[in-house]
């Protein structure tokens, strides 16, 4: 009876590990197989005409009668008026009118007076639309003499320009999405684009002069190519041709990190109040906003213009990593202050001055003609926080690290395993103990025989 018992354990405990293997198997296989939400199922419902609604009002109203536009929290437009006839005209355009005090001539007067003076290295200034104020900011290398003397000049300008003192300093981001790495430091891959013979990436400026070379590697074996024309300072942006002048399969996608990218479909201008998503080698995927256009900012190696001010964070190496909304590409990071603990400012240089300036194509996603997608369309007036990256696309290369990512993510993986290490120890358990049992038992029936 004893022996039949043991049998019995022995075999429901067999069971149980076969059946545990079989469970921890299908976590596991669950949790590699499994993909992260895709970014083309969030609702693409901002509406990008929002800010062309905005910008042709004030084009058409002409900017002595307007102060820039933005986009509200509601997804309309808002243009900021000085009298009550361009008020009305606004409205029955359908956007929302902010009566101010001080016009788009009165602020770029203002940045005028604040470009010719003497330049500190550390300060930045934008037109807030907002606010209807220019903004001042100087950073922690600002000593207090400098500051003092322009917070003497905005004085005299009016009103209207505001000093801000930010914590830590205006730097460029050299040391994304991918990386490119060469003995001036690393930055990030912006976007790919074309002259119609050969193929480049377009990146930040001030990441390396003419004749810098580029590799994958920071050995040194896997070269991308070579830096054939910059605009720095001044602009930011620079052209990386490609070592067999050819961007091969996938050129029209941008990396997101874990073998994950974005589909371009096209280049526009960003408006104010509107969502942004960033990409970069050091600090990956990160959200923001666009907080104002046309940043003046005093690099310590120079002074760029005309520069997008955004809320969104960046880190070193994430310098000329690309800025889109929608799949549509807008910018490539320049440089800024704080990081991704902190948060922070980020200025972007637009990519369609940087695509004018180069005589530039960029590289889009094909539709079934062989033609440049357009970029999506919105569904109607919804939230700017309402906006996706993009659609989603796989990043050639990636895909084994993205498989080891998850299976090294203890979220993932870590319970399927936690059973299948559990069944295997019971397995050998009772593998151990009926080995055991039976030597037993082969010994007793040989000494009670052996004489």
């Amino acid at each position: 009876m004893r022996h039949a018992r043991r049998r019995l354990v022995r075999r429901v405990t067999r069971l149980a590990a076969v059946g545990g293997l079989l469970l921890g198997g299908t976590m596991v296989t669950r949790a590699v197989a499994s993909e992260p939400p895709d970014a083309s199922a969030v609702p693409r419902t901002y509406a990008a005409s929002a800010g062309d609604t905005g910008s042709e009002l004030v084009s058409r109203l002409g900017t002595s009668r307007t102060a820039g536009s933005w986009i509200g929290a509601d997804g309309k437009p808002v243009v900021a008026v000085t009298d009550e006839g361009a008020a009305a005209e606004v409205r029955r355009a359908g956007a929302r009118a902010k009566l101010v005090g001080h016009s788009m001539d009165e602020m770029k007067s203002a940045t005028s007076t604040l470009r010719s003076a003497p330049r500190v290295a550390g300060t930045a200034w934008v037109m807030d639309y907002r606010s209807n104020e220019v903004v001042v900011r100087g950073d922690s290398t600002v000593s207090a003499s400098d500051w003092s003397r322009m917070t003497d000049l905005a004085a005299d300008m009016g009103g209207f320009v505001r000093m801000e003192r930010t914590e830590g300093t205006f730097t460029t981001r050299l040391n994304g999405a991918l990386p490119l790495l060469s003995t001036a430091g690393r930055c990030s891959a912006g976007f790919n684009v074309t002259d119609g013979r050969r193929d480049f990436i377009l990146t930040a400026g001030h990441c390396g002069p003419n004749g810098s070379v580029w590799f994958a590697d920071n050995r040194g074996r896997q070269q991308i190519g070579q830096t054939v024309q910059q605009s720095f300072p001044g602009g930011d942006f620079s052209l990386v041709q490609y070592a067999n002048g050819d961007a091969g399969a996938g050129a029209d996608v941008v990396s997101i990190g874990e073998g994950k990218g974005v589909r371009i479909t096209g280049a526009a201008d960003p408006a104010v109040g509107q969502k942004v998503f960033r990409s970069g080698s050091t600090s990956g995927l990160r959200d923001g906003e666009v907080t104002a256009l046309n940043a003046t900012v005093n690099y310590p190696e120079g002074t760029v213009t005309g520069l997008i001010e955004t809320n969104v964070c960046a880190e070193p190496g994430d310098s000329g990593g690309p800025m889109f909304s929608e799949g549509v590409a807008l910018g490539v990071t320049s440089g800024g202050s704080g990081d991704c603990n902190a948060g922070g400012t980020t200025f972007f240089q637009p990519v369609s001055k940087a695509l004018a300036a180069l005589d530039m194509k960029l590289i889009v996603a094909q539709n079934g003609s062989g033609q440049g997608a357009a970029p999506a369309p919105s569904q109607g007036a919804g939230a700017p926080g309402d906006a996706s990256p993009g659609s989603s696309a796989p990043v050639a290369g990636e895909a084994a690290v993205t498989l080891l990512s998850r299976l090294a993510d203890p979220k993932n993986v870590g319970p399927g395993l936690l059973v299948v290490a559990g069944s295997l120890v019971a397995l050998v358990a009772t593998r151990f103990i009926r080995a055991e049992q039976d030597r037993k038992a082969y010994r007793r029936y040989y000494s009670a025989t052996w004489g």
